[in-house]
């Protein structure tokens, strides 16, 4: 398996020419290029497989990015380890003027596919917007600060203002 850093073009010429050709691959990225604020870093490499696919004269990217990762949760600041597997299949298309504007399809340079770049672009897009412990994390007393999935705090909760009346009247 190559490594990541120096960018892997693969040579798409002979797969252009041939019907029903594919082209297998595999890859380690550069992990430091994969960076998210709340992945403190990753627990063995970042690897890319798949494969190119001429059907009927369009080429297409298959394959999946798989990785194992340490991060901070974004509700309670724990932190915790995680799988993540992203699967993508994309048509490639020449680079021609005006078809910037497809965001389905990645681009070819000539006759070559950064294979680097069409790996981390699937992997990146496909990240949480949120890292979580779990599904239902509960996070942080906004008060005080326990976490709050180890039980409840004890703090009172806070009340609207526009209903501090009542609760003065309620309180006698």
């Amino acid at each position: 398996m190559a490594k990541g850093g120096e960018g892997l073009k693969l040579d798409l010429r002979e797969i252009l020419v041939s019907e029903g050709s594919r082209l297998p691959f595999e890859r380690e990225l550069d992990a430091e290029r994969l960076s998210f604020p709340s992945v403190e870093g990753y627990l063995g490499p970042v690897t890319g497989r798949g494969e190119v696919l001429n059907t009927a004269g369009v080429l297409t990217a298959r394959g999946s990015v798989e990785a194992r990762m340490r991060c901070v949760c974004d509700r309670c600041g724990r932190e915790f380890e995680t799988g993540r597997r992203t699967d993508f299949e994309t048509p490639l298309l020449p680079e021609t003027e005006g078809a910037a504007d497809d965001g389905e399809a990645f681009f070819l340079e000539g006759d070559t596919l950064d294979i680097d770049e069409l790996l981390e672009t699937a992997f990146i897009l496909d990240m949480p917007a949120k890292f979580l412990c779990r599904s239902d994390c509960r996070g942080l007393c906004p008060r005080c600060g326990k976490d709050l999935n180890e039980g409840d705090c004890g703090c009172k909760p806070e009340t609207d203002p526009r209903f501090a009346v009542l609760e003065q009247l309620l309180d006698k």
